[in-house]
This record gives structure tokens, C-alpha cells and sequence, in this order.
């Protein structure tokens, strides 16, 4: 979208990068799932969900959670424990990097995918650039959003996910694990899907209706068909109301028509090792917002070399998508041991 307003380093240390889950539910105060709302400081969601199982007794299935958090980060989230007619564990001997804030008692286990987004306050540090420029940019920011490209994190370290994914669909050794199976599909469906984006944000159609587009509302998963975009549906664009979409790769044709559809399909072959690996194991094509809007965006400078900046991102969407924007980032939490 432009050239970086300036540099800094983010993650110098967990507290730099805070992240809040969001998940709206109804009070129910009783049942066999005791839901657990934890902060985490430098640990792994994986992890925790272990160090929880083994403080309460029971098998590492009978955690769920609703998403993966960042371990380089202080993060709350929330966990359930399943304990069929047994009381709350009176403690839970865990570690001072694992806190728990509030407890309830629900009927239903937490699912992977059960939450609305993500609040995140983040600290840049050793800034350098133009400040005025960064301050024009993030505001353009909170009204037009940004490309809701993957964020690394998708592709493993050093792109090691996708390289995986490359040899199995490519002949190697049938992949029978459940999770690593699941990294290496959602690693190859990013790398389609994010080489779209690109090509929509090259011709600046990625925040814009074109005729063929699928349109996704603000926050939901549904999708409709646009066949030519009228006044009211581009008015609906600018204030970040529908955005359009992009494919993620399954079998059969994409529903986008026109040129869209034609781009979509072209991309997919270019990357043919991928799509067709993705239709041999049975995906169905779905669809993804491509323009990502940061709700509640807010930034202060703490000193000249030191910008927080807070927002709340719905679930899926990267808040690096964000910062790469505006900013060369180093992320120190990406180092190497980190």
C-alpha cells in the first residue's frame, strides 16, 4: 500500500505484545466444563493446555481452547477443563508464568474456533522514521483497513509448513497426523490465498466491489455473489461494511465469475502443486475476507522512540497485517530461541 513510515523492534520482551481473547457468551454457571480464563506470560497455548490437564487430573483431550496464542506475549485466554461430577480443583499448581483470573462452570467443552477476535495492545520500541508520516498512515488505517494477508506464522519457521505440504502433495509419505496435517493444509490454502491478495492489491481492486466478486460482511463467514456493484453496495465498501473475498483453495471451481474468477483460477494454477493437493484430500473451497479493519485502532507515543498502539482484530486476522503496513518490523520474538 506505501513505502514503511519507519523501523522499529516489537516483542523485546512479553509484556510488548499483550493479547486479549475476545469470546461473547451466555451465563450458564453450571455444568461438567469448567472454563478457565488464563493469562499466559512466554508460554505456548500447547503447553498450557498440558501444564492444565495435569494440574486437574484428567486426559490432555479434556482441555479445549478457542485458539492458538503467540508465546513470545502476555496473553488471556480462555480454557475449559472437562470434570464430570467431580468439584473445582481446590488448587492448581502451576507455574508463576500461568495465572488463572476467573473461572465458570459451563455445559459444552470449548472449540477451536470459538471466539470473535482478539484484542492486542502492542509496543514498538527504537523507532526511527518519520513519526507524522506513521500517525497520517494509522489513521488512513482505522477507516480504510488493510490486506488481510496470512501472517507468517501460518507457513511455520523459515517456511517450513509449506515445504512440507509441497513434498506430500508432491508424492512424499502420506502425512496421518491430525495436527500436522491440519498446519500443512492451512499452510498451502494461505499461500494460494495470500498470492490473490497480492495481485488484487497490485490493481487496487482489494478494497474495492468489482463485478464477479464474492462479498463477505464485517466479521461474519457468510458470502454473497455480486454481479455489477451499485452506489449503495460501494458506499457499503468505503465504510468497511463488506469487503470482498478470496478463494481458499478446495475442490471445484471457485463461485467468483468475470475477471475475478478468471484471476483466482489463474493463481491457483500457477501454484498447481498446492490446489491439487488440497482437492485430493477433500477440501471444499471457501472463502476469506481480503481487507482486514482494526476495530477501536488507538496509538500513543510513550516517548520519541516508543509507539503503542492498540486494536481489537477479529478471529483469523493477523495484528502483523497491521503493523507491516506502516512499519519494518523486527520481531524479536521470531528470533531464533526466542
Amino acid at each position: 500500500m506505501g513505502t514503511a513510515a519507519g523501523s522499529g523492534r516489537i516483542r523485546s520482551e512479553a509484556a510488548d505484545f499483550a493479547v486479549d481473547e475476545w469470546i461473547e457468551m451466555q451465563p450458564e454457571g453450571s455444568g461438567e466444563h469448567l472454563w478457565l480464563r488464563v493469562r499466559k506470560t512466554g508460554e505456548n497455548t500447547g503447553h498450557v493446555a498440558q501444564l492444565l490437564a495435569q494440574a486437574a487430573g484428567v486426559a490432555p483431550r479434556a482441555v479445549g481452547y478457542a485458539g492458538r496464542k503467540d508465546r513470545h506475549a502476555v496473553a488471556t485466554q480462555w480454557f475449559s477443563v472437562q470434570l464430570p461430577g467431580r468439584a473445582d480443583p481446590p488448587r492448581w499448581n502451576l507455574p508463576p508464568t500461568v495465572e488463572i483470573l476467573e473461572s465458570v462452570r459451563r455445559l459444552r467443552k470449548l472449540q477451536v474456533g470459538g471466539l470473535r477476535g482478539n484484542r492486542f495492545r502492542i509496543v514498538v520500541r527504537g523507532f526511527a522514521g518519520d513519526r507524522a508520516l506513521l500517525d497520517t498512515r494509522l489513521a488512513a488505517i482505522g477507516l480504510q483497513g488493510v490486506p488481510n494477508y496470512f501472517g507468517v506464522q501460518r507457513f511455520g519457521r523459515g517456511d517450513g509448513n509449506l515445504a512440507q505440504a509441497r513434498a506430500w502433495f508432491g508424492g512424499g509419505a502420506e502425512v496421518r497426523e491430525r495436527k500436522l496435517r491440519g498446519l500443512l493444509i492451512s499452510a498451502a490454502r494461505a499461500e494460494i490465498f495470500n498470492s490473490i491478495l497480492a495481485a488484487r492489491v497490485v490493481d487496487g481492486s482489494w478494497c474495492m466491489a468489482l463485478a464477479g466478486d464474492l462479498m463477505m460482511l464485517e466479521g461474519r463467514g457468510s458470502f454473497f455473489a455480486l454481479d455489477e456493484p451499485d452506489a449503495l453496495m460501494l458506499e457499503r465498501v468505503v465504510r468497511g461494511e463488506i469487503h470482498p473475498s478470496g478463494a481458499l483453495w478446495g475442490r471445484s471451481r471457485p463461485a467468483s465469475a468475470g475477471r475475478v474468477g478468471e484471476l483466482e483460477c489463474r493463481l491457483a494454477a500457477e501454484h498447481a502443486d498446492l490446489a491439487g493437493g488440497l482437492e485430493r484430500v477433500g477440501l471444499q473451497q471457501e472463502r476469506r475476507a481480503l481487507r482486514l479493519m482494526p476495530h477501536d485502532l488507538a496509538w500513543e507515543w510513550l516517548d520519541p522512540a516508543t509507539l503503542r498502539i492498540d486494536f481489537r482484530l477479529n478471529a483469523g486476522c493477523y495484528a502483523t497485517s497491521v503493523l507491516d503496513e506502516v512499519l519494518d518490523c523486527t520481531d524479536a520474538g521470531a528470533a531464533p530461541g526466542a
